[in-house]
């Protein structure tokens, strides 16, 4: 059952889809910091309401409530990247060496390829003779 389960989670598949759902999730703090505490104070400068203090400017001298504050959005930068850098050296790292022990290529380059003279497409592999879309002769690289 443990080993099902283990290969059942080592499949590039679920990775891959797990690394991007924490990247969302990291990315979503980093646009919910900007919207909060850039955005928003700049719209309530415009309607006269918000009260936050901290490293920024004041929009408004009059009303402190116009607090554009920066240091909660670079506190949001700084913390996408640590959580970034997190994922990269304790998920991508040993999976991407896992996958290479047992003889497959993940998050690596992508494969050369070449383009169809006829149809323009460019995603041919290069020891491809005819292209897959208009079945035209394609030179061999």
């Amino acid at each position: 059952m443990l080993k099902g389960f283990k290969n059942f989670m080592m499949q590039g598949e679920v990775v891959v889809v797990a690394v991007g759902l924490v990247v969302a999730t990291a990315f979503s703090n980093l646009v919910k910091a900007f919207t909060d505490n850039v955005i928003n104070p700049l719209v309530a400068a415009a309607g006269g309401s918000g009260d936050s203090m901290g490293l920024g400017w004041l929009v408004n001298n009059d009303q402190p409530e116009t607090f554009v504050d920066i240091g909660a959005f670079i506190s949001g930068v700084i913390y996408f990247i640590i959580f970034m850098a997190v994922v990269y050296f304790v998920i991508v790292v040993p999976y991407r060496a896992y996958q290479t022990h047992r003889g497959n290529e993940v998050f690596g380059e992508p494969a050369p390829t070449k383009s169809c003279p006829e149809c323009l497409s460019s995603d041919l592999p290069m020891k491809a003779t005819k292209c897959k879309y208009c079945a035209s002769p394609v030179s061999a690289a």
